[in-house]
Parts: C-alpha cells; structure tokens; sequence
C-alpha cells in the first residue's frame, strides 16, 4: 500500500526489498476520481519521483498528464502491483502482519498505509442529500451544461466547479458557508471566481447553509433568511476525510482533538504500531491541506530507510 506520489521509481532496483502494492481501483486511483479538466497546483518538476522527468505542456499539469506519467512508473519499472484490489483489513499477529482483500490474503514484516482522504466525503446531513441529483464528486461540466446547478463550497474543488460549469452554460449558484471564497484556492482561480461573482455571472450566497434538496428545489438558510431556488443538480463539494475507522482497526492511535492526528513518529514515519507506517495526506488527519504530493515525496525514503535499518540491525 504504497502511494505511487511518494515511489521512487526505482527502489525495487536499489534496496532489494520484496513488496507489494495494492491499490483499490486503477493505477494512482485518486488521481484518476480528480476532475477531468483538473489542474495541479504544484508544477511538474515538483510531482517527479526519484528524478524521472514529467514533461507537461504548461508548467502546471493537468490530470491527463499526471495519469500518463505515473502509469509510465508503473510499467516502465515493472512494479509489483495489484489493481482493483480493495484491502479490508490489517492486523498484527507477534511480528507480522496479516493483510485481507477483496481478492486474497497476504502476509507482510511492514505495511505502508497511503490511503489519501478522497473516498469519504463530509456530508451536509440535509433532508434529500441521498437524491439522485446530488453528488459529492464532479468529473465533466459537460453533464450539467443548460441545468440550474447549485455548488456547495468554497474551496478549489467547488471553485473549479463551479467556473467550468458556468463556461458550459449552467446557471450556477454558489453556496459558501463562510464570509468569502476560500483563501486557499488557487492564486490564478481566486480573482477569476470573484470576477464572475462581481459582474453577477455566478450568484453567490455568503453565510449561508443547504438546509434541503428536494427534486426541483433547494432551501437554503442565507442572512436574509430561507430562500427557495430551482434546481436541476447539487454539487456538495464540501471536502474529504480520511477513513479514521480503518487506522484505527489496524490500531493506529488518533488525537481526541478535532484534528484527528495519527500516531506516527515524524523521522521514520513509523506509527505506534511497529513495522506499520503512514505516508502521504493521511498524516495530516483532517488538516488535509498539510501534505500532498509535492511535500510527500519525502515519505517513502524515509520509511524505505527506517525498514532497511531495522533489517540490516
């Protein structure tokens, strides 16, 4: 379960180890569930593993690129990987580790955990949010092209949601929670959404909550008090928690706070569970900004080498 983001490509070669990777759905499966038309924020020299170029046709990559890219890893390395295969649980017996799947069962002296936060959405817990219309993942603004779309959020998914639809002909309405667009959208993003907030393009409603979905409306609850709007489509795109459940059944200890910080020893990211380790955003529990791909990479050498001392002691 290593993440491919933090691999390099080619430390099978180098370190001798034996290893498996396991991955839930295709190569990079994350990646591959990003936006179609998604831009990365960090340039393509930054997303490199172990000093394999990734040529991209603008300094900042796109998704496509970046799909590209690591299934060159994969391939061009003859990496030990298993795709579509779903691990269900992990548990420590003496000094081993047991692994079950979805597919069989497999046996391990370390395990890297690199499960990312984007499979489990924060939900709004609104009457209707379980309708048809309403998603939690945007892929292609072509879908919504002519609807009344409704998008939830003020961060750069909600953002880029948003601005790609309205470009495709939706009627979107924006709804944030808080008092302006997310500080943490990207640089060149931010003035573009609030331009087209400005000139009245995209309706925007600050302090406001979703309060129901119904089949051709949703009520929300604004300053001004609650509003009805027409609506075709919701696009709830109000961020992504790791699966806290499953760190903890592998026994991995969590802060009570709402940070929900793992375990886990920062110079050889080994948790308090030895021989299992972190890697990737899952280090920063809810803080899912704190680490991404560009800032991650340096995980994995470090658990490569934590391994290798405790193997050579």
């Amino acid at each position: 379960m290593v993440d491919l983001s933090g691999l390099p490509a080619d430390w099978k070669q180098k370190k001798a180890l034996n290893y498996l990777i396991l991955e839930k759905g295709p190569i990079v499966n994350s990646l591959f569930n990003y936006p179609v038309n998604m831009q990365f924020f960090s340039s393509s020299e930054r997303l490199e593993i172990d000093n394999v170029p990734f040529i991209s046709n603008e300094a900042k990559p796109k998704r496509n690129e970046a799909l590209e890219y690591y299934r060159r890893i994969v391939t061009s390395n003859e990496l030990n990987i298993h795709l579509f295969e779903m691990v269900e649980q992990v548990y420590k017996s003496d000094s081993s580790f047991s692994i079950e799947t979805n597919k069989s069962n497999y046996t391990a002296n370390n395990v890297i955990v690199a499960t990312g936060f984007y499979d489990l959405p924060n939900v709004l817990n609104v009457p209707g949010e379980d309708l048809p219309k309403v998603s939690h993942y945007y892929k292609d603004p072509h879908f919504y092209a002519s609807q009344k779309l409704a998008v939830v959020g003020a961060s750069n998914s909600a953002i880029d949601a948003a601005l790609e639809c309205w470009r495709k002909g939706s009627e979107v309405s924006l709804i944030i929670r808080g008092p302006e667009v997310g500080q943490r959208v990207k640089y060149w993003v931010r003035p573009d959404i609030i331009n087209r907030i400005e000139e009245g393009s995209i309706k925007a409603y600050y302090n406001s909550e979703v309060k129901e979905i119904t089949e051709n409306e949703i009520i929300i609850e604004t300053p001004e008090g609650i509003i009805s709007l027409e609506n075709d489509f919701v696009l709830a795109l109000t961020g992504y928690r790791p699966n806290f459940e499953f760190l903890e059944k592998m026994g991995i200890e969590l802060s009570a706070d709402e940070k929900r910080l793992p375990n886990y020893n920062p110079e050889t990211m080994q948790t308090n569970v030895e021989g299992l380790y972190l890697a990737g955003v899952i280090c920063g529990g809810m803080e899912t900004h704190k680490w991404f791909i560009e800032n991650s990479r340096i995980h994995a050498p470090i658990i490569i080498q934590d391994i290798l001392t405790k193997k050579d002691s």
